[in-house]
């Protein structure tokens, strides 16, 4: 769940000069300082490609500098913004320092907020804002969780509707939905009674499976989506689909930041299976 390299535009006007009178090189080092918004636009492109080629090579912080520095020279690109969240989530999961997990995810969740704002009619945006703010929540209090639950949930259909086989979408609806079967009776019961959850009498295992099943079939090749499918199998008790989609994990290719760790962990609760 690219863009094209150009030739500098300073690059190619010291190429030109070099063929041209003083005076038409002059015209031509003039008009270079006529259009600075289109330089800074060549430098953003220039950063997203960069950072494209970095995310490509599954090197998320060196792919969220690049990004950062595109917000920072445009702030109000979308691109930029929603992919410098989507790594900073990446960085964030398997961080184990607190402090630097929570920035992260507190910088995640503001770049897909500004996003979603520079844009709310595109699927990425909402997306994003759903997996920083569902990452967020893993540190809230009770309370506070399932005000974050709730956005999750909201945030992930605006995406669906938006395009209704987002596959990142559907996964954040079937872990959404698997979470809340998670909890014991009493938690939902409190969430539903006095925090206003009520929303969470909607999760099902049946909906976790659906949503998780939607996601693979949309993205047959993405490791992270079989395990957490085999997850939810495996919770729900069909143990024999939990194996299968276990396995189906272990042969995916490795494409995201943390497909390895990915691996390793559908490795380990294969083991683990009756």
């Amino acid at each position: 769940m690219m863009q094209p390299t150009y030739i500098p535009a300073a690059r190619t006007a010291r190429r030109w000069a070099i063929g041209l009178t003083v005076g038409s090189a002059l015209i031509v080092l003039a008009g270079l300082h006529l259009a600075p918004r289109a330089l800074a636009a060549q430098s953003v492109n220039d950063l997203l490609s960069a950072g494209d080629r970095e995310s490509i090579a599954r090197r998320p912080s060196a792919a969220l500098g690049n990004y950062e520095r595109a917000v920072k020279a445009e702030p109000t690109s979308y691109v930029a913004l929603w992919k410098a969240s989507r790594e900073a989530v990446d960085l964030g999961e398997f961080e184990k320092n607190a402090d630097t997990r929570t920035s992260l995810y507190t910088r995640a969740t503001d770049y897909a907020r500004r996003a979603v704002a520079t844009n709310t009619n595109d699927a990425e945006g909402h997306f994003h804002l759903s997996r920083a703010i569902g990452r967020t929540a893993l540190a809230a209090s009770p309370r506070d969780r399932v005000k974050f639950a709730l956005d999750v949930r909201d945030e992930a259909l605006k995406a669906l509707q938006l395009q209704p086989k987002h596959p990142g979408a559907l996964h954040v609806l079937g872990v959404w939905n698997a979470e809340v079967m998670r909890l014991n009776g009493f938690t939902r019961a409190i969430a539903k009674t006095f925090l206003g959850g009520q929303v969470l009498g909607s999760a099902s295992w049946a909906e976790a499976i659906r949503y998780m099943e939607l996601a693979v079939a949309v993205e047959p090749n993405r490791l992270v989506h079989y395990l957490d499918l085999a997850r939810v199998y495996r919770d729900a008790g069909r143990l024999n689909e939990a194996r299968t989609a276990f396995q189906a994990a272990l042969r995916a290719p490795l494409q995201d930041a943390n497909d390895d760790r990915y691996r390793m962990s559908a490795d380990e609760e294969l083991a683990k299976l009756p």
